[in-house]
């Protein structure tokens, strides 16, 4: 699983709205990730490599359900304690974890603006096909 991360604030600057440190991105900007993405997973498609890819809402549409007392209690996001969260994920089944990093490794040339104060990353992480895998 190659795993994006993103906060808020990322969402907020992609979608125009930009704050302290955060730059609003210019439509062509994010066009052009999205643009990027599409040839990316289709990249993926065409190999055979493709299973799933989504990308998740902002931040501030999650909820937290713990226990407090034995009794669920529920927290809208975003959390402030937490800057990053997980902001899309694409599963790969490829030959190696080396193809996996290699696949990754293209999404540090997604298309972002100078001044976008996002650090490009993504995780790699095998999934677990059984217990014994944990």
């Amino acid at each position: 699983m190659i795993m994006m991360g993103g906060s808020q604030r990322d969402y907020d600057a992609m979608a125009g709205k930009g704050s302290e440190g955060s730059p609003a991105w210019a439509p062509e900007d994010t066009a052009a990730l999205h643009e990027f993405m599409v040839t990316w997973n289709n990249d993926l498609v065409e190999s055979g490599e493709f299973v799933d890819a989504r990308g998740l809402t902002a931040p501030v549409h999650t909820r937290r359900i713990s226990l407090r007392d034995g009794v669920p209690v529920v927290t809208d996001g975003p959390y402030p304690e937490t800057q990053e969260v997980l902001a899309g994920y694409t599963i790969v089944e490829c030959a190696s974890f080396d193809r996996a990093t290699e696949i990754a490794a293209k999404l540090a040339k997604t298309p972002h603006p100078e001044n976008a104060t996002q650090e490009w990353y993504v995780d790699i992480r095998p999934i677990a096909e059984g217990i014994e895998d944990l």
